[in-house]
C-alpha cells in the first residue's frame, strides 16, 4: 500500500486527482489537501467581473466529487511541506504522511511587490480569484454609473497575459452594450515587449491580430512597461526601450483598473532548498519529478519554467490547460511506474493552447512546442473562439461534476477549432 497526497484542487489539481485514481492499485490511498471546499472555474472570472456569470454558475463543491471516486479530501490549507519527513503540515497543526506528493497548488499572487497593487490593500482590481472577481464586479457596477478612464494589463514578472487581454476586451464589449464606451478612454499596460507576445514570443500572428483588435476598439497600449506604484486614481509606469533603458515615464489616471500581478510560489514550499527556485516555483525534471526529492512531483502553474527569451522587462511563461493536462497524464503514469518498481519515462508535451474570449469574438492560438521554432504555430480570430470558450467552460464543469477523466483539449479542442493536424499532434 502507498499513500499519494495532492496539494491543490484547481484547474490542475482536480484532473490530477481523477487521473491519479485511475492509475492506482486497489490498496493505494489517495488524499487531496486544499484550502477551499469548492472548485472555482478560474477562466470564467473575467465574465464574473462584469456580471456575465454568477459565482454559483462557475463553482462546484469538492467533497461530492472526491467522495464519488473514493478519494480522501481535507479542506484545510497546507502550511508547510516537510520534505525530509515525507509529511505535509496543515494550517490547523495536523500533519499528513505521504509516500508520494504531488504539488498542484497554482501560484501565490505577488501584489505586495508593487506599492498600491491589488484588491486587498491596493487600488487595482483582480480576476485571478473568484472572490477578487466578485469584488471587481462591485467596483464595476459603481464605475458604469460614473465612467472614466480605464487602465488594464499585466505588471512586470506576470506570466499569464491572456486574461488581461480578455478582460480589456470584455470590459470594452460591456461598455458598448451599455452605450457608454465613448466616455471611457482605455489604456493597456503590459510588461510584454510587444502586443501579442504572451510570454511565448508570440504565436502565429498574435501580434498582428491583437494589435488589430486594439485599434478596432480604440484601446491605446504601452509595452515594455514597468509599474512603479499605484495610487488611488493613478498608475505610475516607466516605459523601457528595446535595450532596457528608460524611454518614457507615464502617469495614467484611472477610475477603474485591473492589473495582473506577478506570480511566485506558495508559502508552504517557499525557500525549501532543492525543492523550489528563488521565486518559490517547484523544480522538476522531464518527468515532473523533483531532482532532490524524487517522491515529490509538481504540475501546473507552480512548476518552474524558464522564460522563452530575454525581454527588457521580466515576463514569465504561461501554463495553459493543454500543457497542464499533459503534465497530469505524465505524472500519473510515472507514479504508477514507481509503484511497480519501474523507472518513470513519461514526459509532458508542454504545448500551449489558449482561448481568449473578447465578449463577442476572441483570439485562439496553438503553439507546439511552446518554445520556437514550432511544428504548429497557429492563431485565429473570430466569433468561433468565443463560442469555443463557452463550450469549454460548460464541458469542463460537466466533466468535473461527473468525475470524468477524459482529456478535453486532446480530444475536442483541435476539432472544434478546425485544425487539420490533430492526428500528427496525437502521434
Amino acid at each position: 500500500m502507498a499513500g499519494i497526497t495532492i496539494i491543490g484542487a484547481g484547474l490542475g489539481g482536480i484532473p490530477m486527482a481523477l487521473e491519479m485514481k485511475e492509475h492506482l492499485r486497489s490498496s493505494d490511498e489517495l488524499t487531496v489537501i486544499c484550502n477551499m471546499d469548492t472548485y472555482q472555474f478560474t477562466p470564467s472570472n473575467p465574465w464574473v467581473a462584469v456580471g456575465w456569470r454568477t459565482r454559483q454558475e462557475i463553482e462546484i463543491p469538492l467533497a461530492p466529487i472526491y467522495k464519488k471516486r473514493n478519494i480522501n479530501f481535507i479542506p484545510t490549507g497546507a502550511k508547510r511541506v516537510l520534505a525530509e519527513k515525507n509529511q505535509v503540515e496543515l494550517a490547523d497543526g495536523r500533519t499528513v504522511d505521504y509516500d508520494y506528493l504531488i504539488i498542484a497548488t497554482g501560484p501565490a499572487l505577488a501584489y505586495d511587490e508593487i506599492e498600491g497593487l491589488g484588491p486587498v490593500s491596493g487600488f487595482t482590481q483582480s480576476i485571478c480569484r473568484t472572490d477578487h472577481a466578485l469584488k471587481a464586479f462591485d467596483a464595476w457596477q459603481s464605475f458604469v454609473q460614473n465612467p472614466g478612464p480605464i487602465v488594464v494589463g499585466a505588471v512586470q514578472g506576470a506570466s499569464c497575459f491572456g486574461p488581461a487581454y480578455e478582460f480589456a476586451m470584455i470590459m470594452e464589449t460591456d461598455l458598448r452594450r451599455r452605450k457608454i464606451r465613448d466616455k471611457v478612454p482605455m489604456t493597456f499596460v503590459t510588461s510584454e515587449p510587444y502586443i501579442g507576445h504572451l510570454g511565448l514570443g508570440g504565436v502565429g500572428d498574435t501580434k498582428g491580430l491583437l494589435e488589430s483588435v486594439m485599434r478596432e476598439r480604440t484601446i491605446k497600449w504601452i509595452c515594455n512597461a514597468k509599474v512603479a506604484r499605484v495610487e488611488k486614481d493613478k498608475v505610475y509606469v516607466t516605459e523601457l526601450d528595446e535595450t532596457g533603458n528608460e524611454k518614457k515615464k507615464h502617469e495614467l489616471f484611472f477610475k477603474y483598473s485591473m492589473m495582473l500581478p506577478a506570480f511566485k510560489g506558495i508559502d508552504a514550499v517557499y525557500g525549501i532548498e532543492g525543492l523550489v527556485n528563488p521565486r518559490g516555483f517547484v523544480l522538476i525534471n522531464p518527468y515532473q519529478q523533483n531532482p532532490k526529492y524524487p517522491n515529490i512531483f509538481a504540475i501546473g502553474v507552480c512548476v518552474a519554467i524558464p522564460p522563452v527569451e530575454p525581454t527588457p522587462v521580466p515576463t514569465g511563461v504561461p501554463k495553459t490547460g493543454f500543457m497542464i493536462e499533459s503534465m497530469v497524464a505524465a505524472t500519473a503514469r510515472n507514479i504508477r511506474a514507481l509503484l511497480d518498481n519501474k523507472k518513470p519515462v513519461h514526459e509532458a508535451t508542454w504545448n500551449a493552447v489558449c482561448l481568449a474570449d473578447f465578449g463577442d469574438s476572441g483570439v485562439g492560438f496553438v503553439a507546439i512546442p511552446q518554445i520556437p521554432p514550432r511544428n504548429v504555430n497557429w492563431s485565429s480570430k473570430g466569433k468561433h473562439i468565443h463560442l469555443a470558450k463557452v463550450a469549454f467552460e460548460k464541458y469542463f464543469l460537466h466533466k468535473l461534476r461527473e468525475g470524468i477523466t477524459e482529456p478535453f483539449y486532446e480530444k475536442a479542442l483541435f476539432k472544434m477549432l478546425g485544425i487539420e493536424k490533430l492526428k500528427d499532434i496525437e502521434s
